[in-house]
């Protein structure tokens, strides 16, 4: 199960039914879980914690220090859930001091070709990121998005959970849960309701959600009114709740 042209540096800890490929290098402060697949010429340093059932694709680069100039080589960490899937040449960079000393990634994640995760990025589960897609540091994804290929996200910003980002996007301001948003830079252009059927959403949820949306970005109003104007929707509906809050939060301003 592990190639003989491997190197697992002492202290490493691997799992049971584990598959590691030739020209491996594993650091001494990494932990794979059980039934992960990791191919050929994979690097993989730590602090790292990775999950169960993952697979990485040959060429990654998997807790490599980040390309922050202020990282001054501080023990930060990446952990990564279970059941993901890295291509090849992923690249995926541990946290710095500056923020939480944390990278993560939630499970059941799909990262294609060449896509880059950098330091201090919370990925949360069931999120597609196609080929050459970048997050800059401290960038927060929520769960089921959707980053189109080629498109980047620039340092600091939000996407909320459900939202969908088109190729070679430009994203530089936080994108609202269950939206769409497309362009350099992103702009909205209508409700991710495709997506929400597909994952189990009823119609009324998503009428109200799709009400909420027209109140944000049809009326003219200030995000603080549109806000306000949404609160009886959000009594209703537990997701219009959810789209609120997150303009109400958001620090960065969301895409107009």
């Amino acid at each position: 199960m592990i190639h003989e042209t491997a190197i697992i540096e002492d202290g490493a800890k691997i799992g049971n039914n584990v598959t590691i490929g030739p020209y491996t290098y594993i650091g001494a402060d990494v932990e794979i879980g059980d039934d992960c697949q990791i191919n050929s010429h994979v690097v993989i340093k730590g602090p790292t914690t990775i999950g169960k059932n993952n697979r990485i694709f040959q060429f990654a680069s998997i807790g490599e220090e980040c390309q922050d100039l202020k990282y001054a080589g501080e023990p930060t960490r990446l952990t990564i859930g279970d059941n993901n899937i890295f291509r090849e040449c992923t690249t995926i960079q541990r946290g710095t001091v500056q923020d939480n000393s944390l990278t993560a990634i939630g499970s059941n994640n799909l990262f294609m070709a060449y896509t880059h995760v950098a330091h201090d990025c919370i990925i949360g589960n069931h999120c597609i990121m196609a080929n050459n897609a970048s997050v800059a540091g401290h960038v927060h994804v929520g769960d089921w998005v959707i980053l189109g290929g080629m498109s980047g996200v620039h340092q600091f910003c939000k996407i909320g959970s459900h939202a969908f980002v088109g190729a070679t996007s430009l994203v530089l301001k936080d994108i609202p849960p269950f939206v769409m948003a497309s362009g350099n830079s992103a702009s909205p252009f209508g409700l991710n309701s495709e997506g929400l059927k597909r994952r189990g959403f009823d119609k009324e949820t998503i009428l109200n959600v799709r009400r909420a949306y027209k109140i944000l970005y049809r009326q003219g109003l200030h995000a603080d009114e549109a806000v306000e104007k949404m609160q009886e929707l959000a009594q209703q509906t537990p997701q219009v709740a959810q789209f609120a809050q997150f303009v109400k939060d958001s620090s960065r301003g969301i895409i107009r």
